[in-house]
């Protein structure tokens, strides 16, 4: 099969390897779109290494394609379902082995089934945010949620499932497009971050105070960290909740502690990639049972900037660096 390999300094190269074969419980997909995620830079950077059911030098988080061949006992697809999902690596391939159960169904949007492009960019985005906000964060009907890079891909999917279920986003970005385009996703008010000139500081806590008559918010979605997790915290109203998903802006940060006990504020970080098979096989029904619906009735729609074949992976990375893009970045598998 053909696959895209980190090579020798990071590079990305279109190699031939060989086809993985499905074992027990297992369900083999043939790739045809996959998304771009963050951390596929980093792991061309050797920053974030791929799990020991992953392939070491294959990235790619999430798939869509159809199901090709399935191991003993798999009895949750069968070979020719169409299904999309979140993945421990391997996405930039033809085939790729997963657990059959944290696969879910590709759904369809008024009778008609969605494109592989489309759902190739639902899994990661969607149940990061759907899991960070919901499941672990509580968010409800009627809070108010502080969602950080709203142009994002996982940006752009909180803002619609805050909408969702009735709660009210506001979001944070580099440039005020991005927050105009996410407006029409739902996103109640947008705040420009304005960072320092070092970078070493960031103002939006007051302006979300100001947007939500100073109660403040209910929930922050960070995928930024750095310098905004101390604002962001500042921005929490009484018993807030801060969900950390990423660390584009930094890994390190400087808080007042004081203010988490004053406020009896809860602060916990989140990823995937590196749970165990149990859990990710509830992602996988997270989005099965409670994302895929929402999808079908147009209540959530992927966001995508581009789209590149997977010789142009390299490409695709350059963009996501550039911080250009509004949404997913697809590759297609052809």
């Amino acid at each position: 099969m053909r696959a895209v390999v980190i090579g020798d300094g990071g590079s990305l190269e279109l190699r031939e390897l060989p086809t993985p074969e499905p074992g027990p419980g297992q369900a083999r997909v043939r790739v045809r779109a996959c998304g771009v995620n963050r951390a596929d830079l980093l792991q061309r950077r050797g920053l974030y290494p791929a799990p020991p059911d992953a392939p070491a030098d294959v990235p790619g988080l999430e798939i869509a394609g159809e199901v090709d061949a399935v191991g003993s006992g798999t009895t949750d697809v069968r070979v020719g379902d169409r299904v999309h999902g979140v993945v421990s690596g391997g996405g930039y391939g033809e085939y790729v082995v997963v657990h059959a159960r944290t696969l879910a169904p590709i759904p369809s949007v008024g009778g008609v089934p969605l494109g592989f492009v489309e759902a190739a960019a639902v899994p990661e985005a969607f149940v990061t945010a759907y899991d960070a906000m919901v499941v672990q964060g509580g968010l409800a009907a009627g809070e108010v949620a502080l969602v950080h890079a709203a142009g994002s891909g996982v940006g752009t999917a909180a803002v619609q499932i805050a909408r969702a279920i009735g709660a009210r986003a506001i979001g944070t970005a580099r440039s005020q497009e991005k927050l105009d385009r996410a407006a029409a996703l739902g996103l109640g008010a947008g705040i420009v971050a304005e960072a320092s000139p070092d970078g070493a500081s960031v103002t939006f806590a007051a302006r979300v105070r100001e947007l939500s008559e100073g109660r403040g918010a209910d929930l922050a979605l960070d995928l930024v960290g750095g310098a905004y997790v101390p604002e962001s915290l500042a921005a929490l109203a009484d018993r807030g909740r801060l969900v950390l998903v990423g660390l584009m802006g930094g890994a390190k940060a400087s808080v007042d502690l004081g203010l988490v006990l004053r406020r009896r504020l809860r602060v916990f970080g989140t990823v995937l990639r590196s749970r165990p098979l149990e859990e990710k096989i509830l992602a996988g029904q997270l989005l099965a049972r409670n994302i895929a619906p929402l999808v079908a009735e147009a209540k959530l729609l992927p966001v995508v900037d581009r789209v590149f074949s997977l010789a142009q992976a390299a490409e695709a990375h350059d963009l996501m660096a550039s911080n250009a893009s509004f949404g997913k970045i697809v590759l297609t598998v052809d």
